[in-house]
């Protein structure tokens, strides 16, 4: 039987492994639900086209551990954020994950802006956030003396974490409670029964898997992966957007000892300094709408870069900026639609029970890969 076959063919179910649950995506996200439903006692099986884990998004990101301030009162990014961060920082201790919990900085430039910090202070409580300072710019400058700011926002319980590291601890406990992954396996299609689910898995070494419960955490594919299984109505699946962001990393060190983020823009939180664990400093991402998943870093966009940074960090060097990486928000809008926040599908909402498709996980995803995990798994009433 060929590997690929229509949506009206039926599956060959013999020589088919069953198990209780395949998550499809080995991104921080994937692998935080496979740990969670192998704690449960599901077997559980981890799909991953590429040839390691993390590849995509998980790992081109600013590998920030965010508070909760911008996002919406009562969405799913401002409570998963904030329950996340909490959960993030004691997994991280009790895991021996790299991490540190040096704080952020947003400021405003000038005073026209200083009103929309105090918007972000009263989101923030809203949002449970309670740690945000208000600092004046004396107060700022005694901290970081290379800023130009009028005002900023102090928040203390934003960190930095190695995302790679994060995921490794991830995958090691979901490994131990009798999860397996699966490389180089791509979904080649699904299908969705009153009992569970058959899947077709490619890749180097072809199978056949009957789960009871899928969990599509493809991030940038989520949208793909959904419409490749049978039985889930295509109004379902939501058109992806790519918003690529690109990095410049900075030559030599940094002056500064706290992120630094200036107010956010359509699209993202704005060119932004982040810190390595080694102290390196790299700016972005910016956004850039792109129509394919492209990595490229284009070297003439650092002009841009320049004049952005320079409106906080004036003394920012010529030539200092170098091409790092780029990464690529899976977005649920384009470039004229307002943000939106998770797409949690369920039963709930497509009619098919026991999947659950996770669309537009964005930033703060990182940091809310925990408590995705968990509220996935109480939309699965587990």
């Amino acid at each position: 039987m060929p590997l690929l076959q229509s949506q009206n063919d039926s599956f060959d179910t013999s020589m088919t492994e069953k198990i209780g649950a395949a998550v499809i995506g080995a991104g921080v996200v994937g692998l935080a639900c496979a740990r969670a439903l192998a704690r449960r006692g599901i077997e559980t099986v981890i799909l991953e086209a590429n040839t390691a884990i993390g590849m995509e998004t998980s790992s081109r990101n600013s590998e920030v551990i965010h508070a909760g301030i911008y996002y919406p009162a009562g969405s799913l990014k401002a409570r998963l954020c904030v329950a996340g961060n909490r959960q993030l920082y004691e997994f991280c201790a009790a895991h021996h994950v790299a991490h540190r919990r040096c704080g952020k900085l947003i400021v405003a430039t000038d005073a026209s802006q200083e009103a929309r910090l105090a918007a972000l202070k009263s989101q923030s409580l809203e949002n449970g956030v309670t740690d945000l300072q208000p600092l004046t710019a004396a107060r700022l400058a005694s901290l970081e003396p290379q800023l130009r700011a009028t005002a900023a926002l102090l928040s203390p319980s934003t960190g930095i974490v190695d995302s790679h590291g994060l995921m490794l601890a991830l995958l090691g406990e979901a490994e131990a409670h009798g999860a397996a992954l699966a490389l180089k396996s791509p979904l080649a299609r699904g299908e969705a029964r009153g009992d569970g689910f058959l899947l077709e898995v490619g890749g180097e070494e072809p199978m056949r898997l009957a789960a009871g419960i899928v969990i599509n955490s493809a991030g940038l594919h989520a949208p793909r992966v959904a419409a490749s299984i049978a039985g889930l109505d295509p109004r379902h699946v939501p058109t992806p957007h790519f918003a690529r962001g690109n990095y410049y990393a900075l030559a030599g060190r940094a002056p500064f000892a706290h992120l630094v983020y200036p107010l956010p823009e359509p699209g993202g939180l704005g060119v932004h300094l982040t810190l390595d664990l080694g102290g390196q400093a790299r700016f972005g991402p910016d956004v850039e709408w792109v129509d394919a998943i492209d990595y490229t870093v284009d070297p003439r966009r650092a002009d841009a870069f320049y004049a952005e940074v320079r409106k906080y960090w004036p003394a920012l060097p010529d030539g200092a900026l170098q091409p790092a990486y780029a990464g690529i928000r899976p977005k649920l809008g384009g470039p004229d639609a307002p943000a939106a926040d998770f797409l949690i599908q369920s039963e709930a909402t497509h009619g098919v029970p026991g999947l659950i498709n996770l669309f537009g996980i964005e930033s703060p995803g990182l940091t809310s890969c925990l408590a995705l995990a968990e509220h996935v798994c109480g939309e699965l009433g587990i």
